[in-house]
Parts: structure tokens; sequence; C-alpha cells
């Protein structure tokens, strides 16, 4: 059984979000044209409450995209995004979220980020969704969407550690490609037996 998971394909992550990456909004339709072809889609979706700690404004005098120590490691400070319940948070309208079996929230623990749709940032911390993939027969995952340095990173990365032949289609995700982000992910997602496309 062969799963579709497309990560973040929220408003806050495309041209005009608080947090977009650069054409953001051009993978949606090639994204629902691969729906049909997978056993499951999932969709995650970036949930953080007002004044989430990964806010660079939740910290005195700190600019956006400052890295800084939480007491479970190093942490890029982001500007406000994704807000729950905010327009931000929404899918991309042109997404055909009607095509999803399972909709997983991450993010929402005011004291820790999760870029992983497999754990939060603390990389012990679990979403959940290892444990729906294993109960729907699911050992092979196809990873698309935004960003491809961050959330398509630690995802694709987390779940070939956890034994799921994993896959990403680079032409279906954009990158904010940061200091080098976007090479560091490559050589990441490389190195832990990722298939790139």
């Amino acid at each position: 059984m062969h799963a579709l998971i497309v990560i973040d394909l929220q408003n806050d992550f495309c041209e005009g979000g608080a947090l977009a990456v650069a054409g953001g909004s051009e993978i949606v339709g090639g994204i629902n044209a691969l729906m049909g072809d997978f056993d499951a889609v999932l969709l995650t979706q970036d949930w953080h409450p007002k004044g989430h700690s990964s806010f660079a404004s939740s910290h005195a005098d700190t600019d956006p995209f400052t890295l800084t120590q939480m007491p479970y490691g190093a942490q890029m400070l982001w500007p406000d995004h994704c807000v729950q319940g905010s327009d931000g948070a929404a899918f991309h309208p042109d997404l055909d979220t009607d095509r999803a079996d399972l909709i997983i929230r991450k993010g929402y623990n005011p004291a820790i980020d999760s870029y992983s749709a497999f754990f939060e940032n603390d990389q012990t911390t679990p979403t959940g969704l290892e444990g729906y993939l294993r109960t729907r027969g699911i050992d092979e995952v196809t990873l698309v969407g935004l960003a491809l340095d961050y959330c398509v990173n630690f995802s694709a990365v987390d779940a070939a550690k956890l034994g799921f032949k994993t896959r990403v289609r680079t032409d279906l995700c954009r990158a904010i490609d940061m200091d080098g982000s976007l090479d560091q992910a490559i050589q990441a997602m490389t190195a832990a037996g990722v298939a790139l496309d």
C-alpha cells in the first residue's frame, strides 16, 4: 500500500502568505492530478496557537529567521504563521482536500515546533501518523508540498528511519533555501535513503 503525503500546502506558505515559499501555488495542480494514483492521501497542516514559542514575536527583541536554543535544541524563529483558525492556516483554495483520507495537524503544542509529520522537533514525541499508516497496511510513502528543505525534508527522513519506503517528488515541492538549507536537506534525505525524483 502506497500513500501520498501532502505537506503543509497552506495559504501562509504560498504567495502573499506570512511565510511564503516562492512558487508555492504552482505545485497545487500537479499534486491534485497525482492523488488518484495512490491507495491513500494524507494532508498535513501546520496549526500553531497564537504566541507559539517558534514565533519571533514571542521573544523580546528577536527578529524572524534567528536561530535560538530551546530545551529540545536549536530552533529557527519564524514570522507568525498558520495560526489556528486563520485564513493563513487554511489549505490553498485549489487543493483537492476532499480526496484526503486523513488530515494531521502539527505544531499545536505551544512549547515545541513540529516540522516533521511524524515527530515534534524533540524528535521523540509522535504525531500519530506512523500508527495510522501501519494500521492501514501502508509501507510506502511519496511526499510532496512545502517546504522541501524544512517540513518535507524532516518528514521524509523520519519516514525512512521508521522503515517506510520513501520517495520525494521534488518537482512537486518548493524550498525556502535559506543559508544553504536546500543543499543540507538534499544531503540529509539522500543519506537517509530517501529516493528523490
